[in-house]
């Protein structure tokens, strides 16, 4: 367990409709590290169960499957992009959903 679980519990406690994973340097879920590989593909959207399935590192496995038996989306952006709370706060689509 990381804090990942940690967010996710709370998530669930207060009964959010979406748990936001505001990252650095990077805008979303690749299908391996953009910073190593260039020509890694970023997913706009990604079911649950191919996130653990293909080890992508989304969030620790426990969070993740607590997020999945709960149905909580999880929406992973770049929090140094000016603008991009607010955008995914309206519900704008950024970055990458996990659901």
């Amino acid at each position: 367990m990381t804090t990942d679980t940690a967010a996710a519990l709370r998530a669930l406690e207060i009964g959010a409709e979406v748990l936001l994973m505001a990252k650095n340097r990077v805008d979303g879920v690749y299908e391996d590290d953009p910073r190593r590989n260039p020509a890694a593909r970023k997913f706009d959207y990604l079911s649950y169960i191919d996130a653990l399935n293909l080890r992508l590192q989304v969030m620790d496995s426990t969070a993740l499957s607590l997020c999945m038996e709960n149905h909580l989306p999880i929406v992973v952006f770049n929090l140094q992009k000016p603008g991009n709370i607010e955008r995914v706060v309206m519900g704008e689509s950024i970055g990458t959903l996990v659901s």
